[in-house]
């Protein structure tokens, strides 16, 4: 059995960029939409969110190397809750605009690019002081692929 390393990525951090070129990791992306939403469309929650997304990654560990998942609060507090030990990586605070330039250069909705622009320092200093995980703050121009092999 190996040894599962959960990283809670921020959204344009590169997880889903490493997952394509995972250079000889094993690695899991596991999106949290998939769980968390009953019909997303309508706005319906699923009614075991966010145990079925833990049960989903307790399932998977010990079978990759990595396992990329949500850095939204909630998950945050039930990785916690249910004891997995997680790294948690995001852009440092004075990195705003670079990281609104990705998600505009990689194609997100606008609607998903403003709510990440009103939202970005609450969300970063949510997460500066969140407890029981190991912090990677990304540098400028830094990605989750550039910091990986201190995280593994």
């Amino acid at each position: 059995m190996r040894k599962t390393i959960v990283v809670s990525g921020f959204p344009g951090v590169g997880k889903s960029t490493l997952f394509n070129n995972p250079n000889g990791l094993t690695l899991l992306d596991s999106d949290s939409s998939g769980f968390s939403w009953l019909n997303q469309a309508e706005k319906i929650r699923h009614p075991e969110w966010p145990a079925n997304y833990i049960q989903h990654i307790r399932e998977n560990l010990g079978k990759v190397d990595l396992i990329f998942v949500s850095s939204h609060d909630v998950v945050r507090d039930a990785l916690v809750e249910a004891g997995i030990q997680f790294t948690l990586v995001y852009p440092g605070l004075d990195m705003k605009d670079e990281y609104i330039q990705r998600y505009i250069q990689r194609g997100n909705a606008g609607a998903f690019v403003a709510l990440l622009q009103a939202n970005y320092e609450i969300w970063i200093h949510d997460l500066m002081k969140q407890e029981h995980c190991t912090h990677v703050v990304l540098q400028p121009g830094q990605y989750l692929a550039d910091v990986i092999k201190k995280i593994a």
